[in-house]
């Protein structure tokens, strides 16, 4: 039977608990979303009722028994909201051209989380990049971390890309996974859930980016190299030679297709 290694549920769940330790909530309940959001003014009765579902999604799959969305009351979901409302303003960029270029730079999409209080009040209960208190806490972008178990995830991804049979036979294969996972470790909390619920692609997109800037930079040094030997008189590399061959071959059949006509 074939073993799913990886798989995007369990690398959500991750990015998500990795997610957390840059924010600051009102309660431990409060760190698990329902429903995303772009912003407030979309919280109303048709996406509290989309939250109920999804929140009985949710505790169906962790508890293994059936629970319905009636069971659930509005002040029960809650709601992500991607915002930069809570982040400071900065000059980084002398012409922005989003909002994010306008904001100090940030490690992932920030967010906030919302929900209805008992007496129908809907208020802020998260934000994200922040340390203590929502009223009396400060923005802070670099307190959490990254889980070790997603970092094992990144390792895991990048050595199984790394068995692939068109990169496998690279002599510099090691430094192919090491450029990939630097990458990852950079923008692995950037992915961002309001626009997709497939991490695996996008990990694996910036794994080919990596690997493929490898192999061109050793394909340019390696070109570098056999003018050199080929200057002074010296063998260059067998791929070189294949090449010239490979060259010399096309040439000789388009000189016998000509002396045909």
């Amino acid at each position: 039977m074939a073993v799913n290694y990886l798989n995007n549920r369990d690398m959500l769940a991750e990015i998500h608990k990795s997610k957390v330790t840059y924010c600051s909530y009102l309660t431990d309940e409060d760190r698990d979303y329902d429903l995303i959001l772009p912003s407030v003014d979309k919280i109303n009765i048709r996406t509290v009722a989309q939250a109920k579902r999804e929140r009985a999604k949710r505790l169906t799959r962790s508890t293994g028994e059936t629970v319905k969305p009636q069971s659930f009351t509005k002040h029960n979901v809650v709601f992500r909201i991607m915002t930069f409302d809570h982040i400071p303003n900065s000059t980084r960029k002398a012409k922005p051209k989003t909002i994010a270029d306008s904001k100090v730079k940030v490690n992932f999409p920030p967010y906030q989380h919302w929900r209805y209080t008992p007496d129908g009040e809907l208020i802020c209960v998260g934000k994200s990049h922040w340390r203590d208190g929502l009223s009396n806490g400060v923005f802070c972008p670099d307190h959490g971390k990254m889980t070790n178990k997603l970092a094992r995830m990144f390792l895991l991804l990048t050595q199984r890309y790394g068995t692939r049979g068109n990169w496998r036979g690279y002599t510099y294969n090691d430094e192919m996974q090491g450029q990939a996972l630097m990458q990852l470790s950079q923008i692995g909390l950037q992915f961002d859930e309001s626009k997709s619920d497939n991490p695996f692609a996008y990990y694996t997109a910036a794994i080919t980016n990596s690997f493929t800037r490898i192999l061109n930079v050793e394909k340019k040094n390696q070109s570098l190299r056999d003018d050199i030997l080929q200057e002074n008189g010296m063998t260059p590399s067998h791929t070189r030679q294949m090449e010239w061959e490979i060259q010399q071959r096309k040439e000789r059949e388009i000189d016998a297709k000509n002396k045909k006509f």
